[in-house]
């Protein structure tokens, strides 16, 4: 399960963005987006996150985590579409020649802090 190690990373870097001069900071919630193509069960990386995060600043704190879909351009006639399915041909002229706009994110998006 590399979601702990994720779900470590994550902390890290949200523990590392806490001002150092401020004290007594709750942070309530941490955005995130994942791909579908990133490899990452989002309900585990959430279990994860909340075994990670107690005893550290960011305890109590909630992932939230949009999803990102797999979208891509066909590289012959240049038609866009999401894909749903295990097939990654154009829609539009069936090539299998395509390019991958997104779907692969996995990215901290903002961190929330309680008001004090």
């Amino acid at each position: 399960m590399h979601e702990m190690g994720i779900a470590m990373q994550i902390v890290e870097i949200a523990a590392a963005s806490i001002p150092k001069n401020v004290e007594n900071i709750q942070v309530e919630r941490v955005n995130i987006k994942v791909g579908k193509l990133s490899a990452v069960v989002p309900e585990s990386l959430k279990f994860c996150f909340e075994i990670v995060v107690k005893d550290t600043p960011l305890s109590g704190a909630r992932l939230v985590i949009e999803e990102v879909p797999v979208v891509a351009r066909c590289n012959e006639c240049s038609a866009e579409w999401t894909i749903t399915g295990p097939v990654f041909t154009c829609i539009k002229c069936n090539s299998g020649s395509i390019q991958i706009l997104s779907g692969r994110e996995l990215d901290i998006v903002s961190i929330e802090i309680a008001d004090p």
